[in-house]
């Protein structure tokens, strides 16, 4: 105890000594000048700025301290303190020294002489602490003082190195630095689905009188509440992601980070952070006070917390958190597969992401086939409730599987991306042959540059050894349609979907060597600087159709 009354005092003697050395009149030598600077720059380092939020860091058990004076000439002088911890618990306190203040108003004006000081000097010390507090929740101190004083503000961390944000105000009348939260700020939640929350908050008296410069931004996680928009960034810069600043919520412009995904839409940001123990995002939606959360996973606990921020100074404040968990997924509908009947599965995000089929074998050895037509889709089988395999799948996938007669299998189909997805999914008997056609290596189709002219092109793709019908078509198509077109393309369809004059020639090819298994085309008739889409399809024996990967190449503009 005896130890912190010093430290308390230090700053007093100093000033003692600085205003003394600015009384005598006297010549002074470079080096008393240059103590009389550094005492005072020392002085000021002290001192917390009234009206501007300071940071301070601070190390493990390490108290820091700060100074600010209430002058006197003031009837009753009202102040605030408020103190955002970051990151741990921390402690603070207030401690208030009044006997010497009316020095230290002097001393700061410079109207004082000897006789003064040394009054000062003399005068009982009346040291108390009139506040404090340990915690990592937000707290706000309202103080009211009757004459000058200095106050100390002592803060400490005893769990590691952290930093905190401190904001003192001694004017009342020019507004609010932070948001104001109404009487009740709690979050309800009003409705709960298999992939939704609904939430909604009582308006911040700030929103009613500031609508332009005032926006709500949620945070949801699965870890925990937080208490302060600050202590969010925090958590997800210790995940070992860089965080753009709380004002980029309110759709200020930034760079991403690789970890980091932006959707923007209906003038709501959300921003997605990979971090290890999830996904953390960042809705900002403007001065709605109802918003449901949408693409959650069924079963999953999640925490919601609304922060009311001001655009103008970037400060924020918090509503009281809450949580909720989704509910469970209904059980997918089930569908019998038959021997060698092909289906085609369309996963829709909306009405059925997941989707079941079952098997039950009449032969020892089966093979599942499927071919994803659109979007991205993981195929996870079992048999007897023993998981077989599970993967995404890519083009054409084949599984050869080995049992029991009347072995039962279960194939769950789940789509991995938000829009639609579907796939064609067979079995049948090891020893059928194949329905599909063999396939080569690759589905690519190449272009040749060098052979584009201004009215042709020619591409190439690889064949088989086994002796197929290739036929080509093209399709004219505008520059922005491209990447839509290669997007959207459905990779089941066959060319029944195509326009007639669309199609360019059809041929069969086959080589036993599958090095030379490589065929080219020149089609010719094209228009100049034009974009032209591409694509071959290969039929086997079956009929069924495989879709190449589409080729855009436009011919040259001028020749």
């Amino acid at each position: 105890l005896k130890m912190s009354w010093f430290w308390f005092y230090l700053p007093l003697h100093l000033l003692t000594v600085a205003c003394l050395c600015h009384s005598i009149k006297a010549p002074t030598t470079s080096s008393q000048r240059s103590f009389k600077t550094n005492l005072f720059n020392f002085y000021h380092s002290l001192i917390l700025a009234d009206g501007k939020e300071t940071t301070v860091h601070l190390l493990k058990d390490i108290p820091k301290r700060y100074y600010f004076v209430l002058e006197e000439g003031r009837a009753l002088a009202p102040f605030t303190i408020t103190v955002t911890p970051c990151d741990v618990p921390i402690e603070w306190s207030i401690l208030v020294h009044k006997a010497s203040a009316s020095f230290l108003g002097k001393a700061a004006r410079g109207d004082h002489d000897t006789q003064e000081v040394s009054k000062s000097q003399k005068a009982p010390s009346m040291v108390s602490t009139i506040f404090n507090y340990k915690g990592n929740s937000v707290e706000t101190y309202m103080g009211m003082s009757s004459h000058s004083a200095l106050y100390m503000l002592e803060f400490l961390s005893t769990e590691r190195d952290t930093h905190i944000t401190v904001y003192l105000t001694t004017d009342t009348t020019s507004g609010h630095l932070y948001p104001e939260l109404p009487m009740d700020p709690r979050i309800d939640v009003i409705g709960i689905g298999h992939t939704t929350v609904t939430l909604t908050w009582k308006h911040s008296p700030s929103v009613l009188q500031h609508r332009e410069n005032i926006q709500y931004c949620l945070l949801v996680n699965e870890k925990h509440n937080y208490k302060s928009l600050c202590a969010a960034e925090t958590a997800i810069r210790s995940s070992g992601m860089k965080l753009p600043p709380a004002l980029a919520l309110s759709l200020s412009p930034y760079l991403l980070e690789p970890q980091q995904v932006m959707i923007l839409s209906n003038s709501e940001l959300s921003i997605i952070n990979k971090v290890s123990s999830g996904e953390v995002r960042q809705i900002c939606m403007g001065t709605k006070n109802t918003y449901t959360v949408p693409n959650l996973s069924p079963s999953t606990q999640y925490y919601f917390d609304v922060f009311v921020v001001n655009l103008l100074t970037n400060a924020s404040a918090a509503y009281t958190g809450t949580f909720a968990r989704t509910l469970e997924e209904p059980e997918p509908k089930v569908m019998e597969l038959k021997d060698g009947k092909v289906i085609q599965v369309v996963l829709d995000e909306k009405k059925q992401k997941f989707y079941s089929l079952q098997y039950q074998a009449r032969h020892k050895k089966i093979q599942f086939t499927f071919q994803l037509c659109r979007g991205q889709v993981r195929v996870h089988i079992t048999k007897n409730g023993k998981t077989m395999a599970s993967e995404n799948i890519s083009g054409l996938r084949y599984f050869s599987l080995k049992g029991k007669l009347l072995d039962t299998y279960l194939v769950q189909l789940r789509s991995t991306e938000e829009s639609n997805s579907s796939v064609k999914v067979q079995v049948s008997p090891h020893f059928h042959k194949p329905l599909f056609p063999l396939l080569p290596e690759s589905l690519k189709i190449k272009s040749f540059s060098k052979l584009r002219t201004c009215n042709s092109v020619t591409i190439a793709w690889l064949g088989t050894q086994e002796e197929s019908k290739y036929c080509v078509y093209k399709k004219r198509i505008e520059e922005d349609q491209a990447w839509m077109e290669l997007q959207s393309a459905d990779r089941c369809s066959g060319p029944e979907s195509r326009h007639k004059s669309e199609k360019v020639l059809c041929k069969y090819f086959y080589d036993i060597n599958l090095q030379r298994a490589v065929t080219s085309e020149t089609i010719k008739g094209l228009n100049a600087g034009t974009l032209y889409l591409f694509d071959v399809y290969l039929f086997g024996p079956s009929g069924i159709p495989i879709r190449y990967h589409s080729k855009v190449v436009k011919t040259r503009k001028k020749c």
